[in-house]
């Protein structure tokens, strides 16, 4: 699927880009970032461009400035923050709630920046609930904070995180069975990538049509 549009926009960490997947007949966007290690080519937020805008959600997904810089390294969470306040305007340009998305590093802006922002929910995918191997340093503030309705998406094998270390909180949890943090699973494990995904993407319209 082709992206209908892409469109710049400035903000005071630098210029963003946001390219839209748009519905025929939208009742809510569904904006996504990128997380600290790739762009918006990952597998997870390409499916859910696919997928999503024939279920009446339009799809933004969002590259921080740093990415359309071209850097390799992203910059600290409050610059992200502010990028990602920058392109808000443009997300609601159209009239409709928006749901405020990402994977790994872009999860956790979601979820800081919800409330104040105003998004309708928040969509986490991989959220980093630690560093690997570093589970006394817990993210979990930042999901349990969000304060709005909240899905996470995690891999079943997540380093970041498996499912069974997350909290009890006022969130829903999905988990892509054998997914790793970005989704791919072995091969031995005898569930395709295709499958993985369709998890993740059954599970993420669902949701959104739930939103009332």
């Amino acid at each position: 699927m082709s992206p209908d549009t892409s469109e710049t926009v400035e903000t005071d960490a630098g210029t963003a880009r946001v390219t839209w997947h748009r519905a025929a007949r939208p009742r809510l966007v569904l904006a996504v970032s990128h997380g600290a290690g790739g762009g918006i080519e990952a597998r997870d937020l390409k499916a859910l461009a696919a997928t999503l805008p024939g279920h009446g959600v339009s799809v933004a997904l969002v590259e921080q400035p740093w990415r359309v810089a071209g850097k390799k390294v992203a910059p600290a969470p409050k610059t992200l923050d502010t990028g990602w306040r920058g392109v808000w305007p443009a997300l609601t340009a159209p009239g409709l709630p928006v749901v405020a998305g990402g994977r790994s590093a872009g999860a956790r802006v979601a979820c800081r920046t919800a409330a104040p922002l105003g998004a309708h929910a928040v969509l986490a995918l991989g959220f980093p609930l630690h560093p690997p191997g570093r589970p006394e340093k817990s993210r979990a503030g930042e999901l349990l904070g969000a304060g709005v309705p909240t899905l996470v998406v995690q891999g079943g094998n997540d380093p970041f995180g498996k499912p069974d270390e997350f909290p009890e909180g006022p969130y829903e949890l999905i988990t892509v069975p054998y997914g790793d943090h970005g989704f791919a699973v072995p091969k031995r494990s005898g569930t395709t990538e295709e499958q993985a995904l369709a998890v993740l993407t059954d599970g993420v319209v669902r949701w959104c049509g739930s939103l009332g």
